[in-house]
């Protein structure tokens, strides 16, 4: 039995701290040492969820690269399962520019393949083995989810930057229980929130606006509610990383049944933690730290929009 399967979202970050964000142009910049480490949204989850204790396994596409074997090393030494298969296209890469303040942009590097899918045999055992099933963003993963309605695993996705339109994110938005999105290009989250719980199958839609918090829309109300962010226990060093813990932190509050605000509060503190260290997702929050560092319970917040 695992608790959580991770679909798709391994890769390799290449991080570069920047004197500033956006960069101005210049022919050279003197910078910190560049370093390569696991990175993308599906490593981050299921590294995370495995820190809490969540019986997890990431299931992906890489390459017979270095940077494949990167992070089926880094997995492997840190205890969380991975299955893949080897393309030809090779393993997924993102450069990262990092300002002093955390913040990143991100240079995405996604390797795909028209027609890319998962081998069924890599996929089908585990699915039908799992409690839930997180799936990320990547083509070949939405192709997924018929086998996933008829097991009637429970699914959840993240959008991260959606603006709404895309269509590349519609089967993921419309086709998932739980959805997680950020804000950052929404200038109005609530009319996005509403559409993916008019269209799709989702109960909770979970959008996340970095400093400012997360609002959540689909509890009994039907009003969005905002939660204020969780401080960090200390200097903001590099926001990669943040939204993928914040995922992991409120899907361990989802699987032992707690109320999605209970489970709000749990992803803000596993997000704060991750921007106080350096990389991507280099030093997961644990279970312990994860409940020593959370808040006392406060009312439910009213609506917020």
């Amino acid at each position: 039995m695992y608790d959580v399967v991770v679909v798709g979202g391994a890769g390799i970050d290449t991080t570069v701290y920047v004197p500033e964000l956006p960069l101005p142009y210049a022919d050279t910049y003197g910078v910190p040492p560049v370093v390569d480490r696991i990175g993308n949204t599906g490593s981050g989850v299921v590294l995370g969820c495995h820190a809490l204790g969540l019986r997890s396994l990431l299931i992906d596409l890489i390459g017979d690269d270095p940077q494949g074997a990167l992070i089926r090393a880094h997995l492997e030494a840190a205890g969380a399962g991975f299955a893949w298969a080897i393309v030809p296209e090779g393993t997924r890469r993102s450069v990262l520019l990092v300002g002093p303040d955390g913040r990143r942009t991100s240079l995405h590097d996604a390797r795909a393949a028209a027609g890319q899918r998962l081998p069924r045999e890599l996929y089908l055992p585990a699915i039908r083995q799992a409690r839930h099933v997180h799936v990320s963003i990547t083509d070949f993963s939405r192709h997924l989810y018929p086998e996933l309605l008829e097991l009637g695993v429970p699914v959840s996705t993240d959008l991260h930057d959606w603006d709404g339109e895309n269509g590349h994110h519609k089967d993921f938005a419309y086709s998932s229980d739980l959805v997680f999105l950020s804000a950052a290009k929404l200038p109005d989250p609530v009319p996005v929130m509403r559409g993916i719980l008019d269209r799709g199958r989702a109960s909770l839609v979970v959008c996340t606006a970095g400093a400012t918090g997360a609002y959540l829309l689909g509890d009994a109300s039907g009003q969005v509610r905002h939660f204020p962010a969780t401080p960090p226990p200390g200097p903001v060093i590099d926001g990669n990383g943040a939204g993928d813990a914040f995922v992991s932190g409120f899907l361990y509050g989802h699987l032992r049944g707690l109320p999605p605000h209970e489970c709000a509060r749990l992803g803000g503190v596993a997000g704060a933690h991750a921007c106080t260290t350096e990389g991507t997702h280099e030093n997961p929050i644990d279970e312990e730290t994860l409940l020593g560092r959370l808040p006392p319970s406060r009312p439910v917040p009213g609506p917020a929009l």
